[in-house]
């Protein structure tokens, strides 16, 4: 069967589809980075009609259900979009003035802040928290620039008193990363874009321990989610557009607040024993000051 786009399959169903339905695939093909987050309710708000008939306008286009239409959109829009593209649209938007590019980017910060609200139910957010609160060991998994979001996060857990460790290697050096793994561990991985060997073999790798595993991811929810414990579904911006990291930011911030509510003891016992050591190491260097100035 010859391969269609996706606006090529919405031009070869839409001739028999309802108008509802019509009006939806056309909400899918104007916010198709959204469509990668947003349930069906809130896109036949969008569409101004139910969401039943969001279902029906997505198996009238061939696929399955909302996960195939969400992985077809996925690597159509990754397909489409080198590094140097994404970087072309983000300064075509910016249209060569700097204001215009700072606005550009806070709104899509903002944009994507409020996403996670609307993606990420407290419901979800709650079995996250309780589960990396109770981790005998927290595994952060991040590569490029989710590698220094993950050594962030392994630092904030460790003051709040949990063990932590990073997995940030790439290549037959990722092994030495996978050896430190635990039966207990619980694993959180940072995945975006595509699955790389690096997680594929990390998340079986977990399996063989019994590792329990969360997925911070944009697109890969539908794929993912068979594999892991939890998918906390968090955007990157525009697909078409430089990625951005606030969103992911914002979440693991929202993580590390809900684990200090979960266990606030802990977390004060640990913070108090930092600034115990804070205030010694700050005692010798003004002693150390005082003795140069004589």
């Amino acid at each position: 069967m010859m391969f269609m786009n996706f606006d090529e399959r919405v031009a070869a169903h839409l001739g028999r589809m309802s108008a509802a339905e019509q009006r939806v695939a056309r909400v899918f093909q104007e916010n198709r980075e959204e469509v990668l987050f947003a349930s069906a309710a809130a896109l036949a708000t969008k569409a101004a009609t139910s969401d039943a008939t969001v279902v029906r306008a997505t198996k009238a286009l061939g696929f399955k259900g909302m996960d195939e239409l969400r992985r077809s959109i996925a690597e159509e829009l990754k397909q489409n979009a080198s590094l140097s593209s994404r970087l072309a649209e983000t300064l075509r938007e910016a249209r060569n003035d700097l204001g215009a590019s700072f606005n550009l980017v806070i709104d899509t910060h903002l944009d994507a802040l409020g996403n996670i609200r609307r993606d990420l139910s407290v419901g979800l957010f709650e079995e996250a928290v309780s589960l990396i609160a109770g981790a005998r060991r927290v595994v952060i998994f991040g590569i490029g620039p989710s590698g220094a979001l993950a050594l962030y996060f392994a630092m904030q857990l460790e003051r709040l008193g949990l063990d932590a460790m990073t997995m940030t290697q790439t290549g037959r050096l990722f092994a030495d990363d996978l050896h430190r793994l635990r039966s207990g561990d619980v694993l959180i991985a940072m995945a975006y874009s595509q699955i790389y060997r690096e997680l594929d073999v990390l998340l079986d790798e977990g399996d063989r321990l019994g590792i329990a595993k969360i997925v911070v991811t944009d697109s890969l929810g539908g794929s993912l989610r068979p594999r892991v414990d939890i998918v906390l579904p968090v955007e990157r911006g525009r697909a078409d557009m430089l990625s951005m990291h606030t969103a992911t930011l914002g979440a693991l911030e929202a993580l590390l607040v809900g684990i200090a509510v979960k266990r606030p003891e802990s977390a004060m016992q640990s913070l108090e024993s930092l600034n115990r050591l804070r205030g010694e190491i700050g005692a010798e260097e003004r002693g150390r000051s005082t003795d140069d100035a004589r």
